[in-house]
């Protein structure tokens, strides 16, 4: 339930986001999302959380960061770490959990409503913490991927739950096909 005169912010986990989007087939519409919720309630900010790649010439993630940032969403990112796990594979790590929390908790004050777009068990604190400041928060991830990509405790804290399935026809697009990349 979102109230037309309430002050709204938005917090987007990027990885967790596109990974429940790409699960359920579809891929976001940044634009259509920003407009949705500037729609249901005076949105103030729009945050979208990301880990980057320093070393790499190009990453997929680049353009999308440029473009969100040049329309109206404010860019919180750090550099990914990348590591040798214990098979030799590497692998990269770049939690951003904590910058979303600590930004959720520094603008709770000026808040009356915030869309968490995560699924991660771990904002469930945070969940709580927000709401015993008087904020309401919803969360948008999806129960209808396999596996589910809400975490069960942070579906039950959370004011509202949003299903992001729900909302395909609304901020949704097909996937690009990767190989329109390549002109033939």
């Amino acid at each position: 339930m979102f109230y037309k005169d309430e002050r709204l912010a938005l917090f987007i986990d990027g990885s967790n986001l596109y990974a429940a989007a790409k699960s359920l087939g579809f891929d976001i519409d940044y634009k259509l999302l920003r407009q949705e919720f500037m729609r249901r309630g005076k949105l103030l900010r729009a945050f979208y959380y990301t880990a980057l790649l320093e070393n790499e010439e190009y990453s997929p993630v680049r353009p999308l960061v440029d473009w969100l940032n040049y329309n109206g969403f404010t860019m919180v990112t750090k550099p990914a770490k990348e590591f040798t796990d214990s098979m030799g594979r590497r692998k990269v790590k770049g939690n951003m959990d904590i910058e979303l929390a600590v930004n959720a908790m520094e603008l709770a004050p000026h808040l009356d409503h915030i869309v968490i777009f995560s699924g991660d068990g771990d904002f469930r604190p945070l969940v709580e913490s927000l709401q015993r400041q008087g904020v309401r928060v919803s969360v948008v991830s999806s129960m209808r991927t396999q596996p589910s990509m809400i975490a069960d405790e942070l579906r039950r804290q959370a004011d509202n739950f949003i299903e992001l399935d729900e909302l395909r026809d609304v901020i949704g697009r097909p996937p690009r096909d990767p190989q329109d990349d390549n002109p033939s």
